[in-house]
């Protein structure tokens, strides 16, 4: 009795644990963008959405994890990553972040988007290189009329 009890726990923890709800690391130069298939090779413009169940998609830029929306049930989704324009292959929570779409500061799909963890910094940027800055919301809204 006791072993069945002893393998119980141990299938109870395997569970819990395959059902990690994390971001997962992007391989640049091996991992392809789930929305356009390119090969993700951009370290400051990748994005990744982590599924409530665990499963992670990663995407060249974050205009394609925004396209992706259109077809995906989004109440599965608990992460919403964007890197870190800042600090190359950092994921930030793309919905606290502040994006600049500017012209001189190209992007993997043309849309010129960037994502910045603060807006100070996000700021800076547009102060050297213009453009127009946005939350996620206004940003989901700006690529929907595009």
């Amino acid at each position: 009795m006791q072993t069945l009890k002893h393998y119980s726990i141990i299938a109870l923890l395997l569970l819990l644990c395959s059902c990690n709800v994390s971001p997962k690391p992007i391989d640049y130069g091996n991992d392809g963008c789930h929305f356009c298939k390119m090969t993700i090779v951009d370290k400051v413009h990748a994005a990744e959405i982590v599924t409530t169940k665990g499963k992670v998609y990663k995407f060249d830029a974050t205009e394609c994890m925004v396209n992706f929306l259109d077809e995906f049930d989004t109440s599965q989704i608990k992460l919403y990553l964007s890197n870190n324009y800042t600090e190359p292959e950092a994921l930030i929570d793309a919905t606290k972040a502040t994006f600049l779409i500017s012209e001189n500061i190209p992007s993997p799909m043309g849309a010129f988007l960037s994502a910045f963890e603060n807006r100070t910094d996000a700021e800076k940027a547009k102060s050297e290189k213009g453009g127009t800055l946005y939350n996620w919301s206004e940003l989901q809204d700006h690529l929907s009329k595009n």
